[in-house]
């Protein structure tokens, strides 16, 4: 089941550079765009929609001023080209806060929070969507599904991070480790290095120094040492 998306913005420049990143993503897709606050009203009225990407600096009403007439509104992902409205937005609940130009890259981060916000809870009867969760990593020019059972541990390669997967071949995705360990869920991995996250359930046996995870030996990083006392509470 697709996630269907509504783009409110008065820009159709920035429309179109949004409808191109959602069409590269799977399990989304564009419901209607908009180009101010009245037509979005106007539409929610009449249908549901699962996501919203909300521009601020729109006439007559204001993005965020339009999500707080909203009794029921949808997830929001708000689009600017305006810093000063991130805490107010945050405050609203939004699921992100995206600076234009929106990048794919910086897209797909925020998108990927809604799967452990969880615009749609796992259902027993759906073997697609794992109990634990998933996420999307772009590699190999498409977007592939990783569920968060199978993933070993992840690896920065400089401008290159490798996800290393339980029975099937590592994925090579062009993004820092730091901008993967912000939206992996903590109760499930841990950054132990530098270079270096690890899923605590995969983890087999550990030292002061290193764990043993999937036939490999990771060392612990000096910076990590405390971070990593956690292991010891999960096995």
């Amino acid at each position: 089941m697709k996630i269907k998306c509504l783009i409110v913005d008065n820009e159709p420049l920035a429309i179109k550079v949004l409808e191109k990143h959602i069409e590269s993503i799977p399990f989304l897709s564009v419901a209607a765009t908009c180009h101010n606050a009245f037509a979005a009203m106007e539409l929610l009225n009449k249908h549901q929609v699962d996501l919203m990407f909300l521009d601020i600096h729109m006439p007559k009403l204001m993005g965020h001023e339009f999500l707080r007439t909203l009794r029921n509104p949808p997830k929001v992902i708000f689009t600017t080209a305006y810093k000063e409205y991130a805490v107010e937005a945050f405050e609203l609940e939004a699921i992100d806060y995206l600076l234009k130009p929106v990048t794919l890259e910086r897209l797909l981060k925020a998108v990927n929070k809604l799967n452990s916000n969880a615009l749609y809870e796992p259902k027993e009867e759906h073997s697609i969507i794992d109990e634990k969760g998933f996420i999307y990593f772009r590699s190999e020019r498409k977007m592939i599904k990783v569920n968060y059972n199978d993933i070993v541990f992840i690896e920065s390669m400089k401008d290159y991070i490798k996800v290393v997967r339980e029975n099937d071949k590592p994925l090579l995705v062009k993004q820092s480790i730091s901008s993967v360990e912000e939206f992996l869920p903590s109760d499930l991995f841990l950054r132990i290095h530098r270079s270096y996250i690890v899923s605590l359930l995969k983890i087999t046996a550990f030292t002061s120094h290193d764990v043993e995870i999937g036939g490999y030996e990771i060392p612990i990083g000096r910076l990590y040492a405390q971070q990593a006392e956690r292991i010891v509470k999960i096995q």
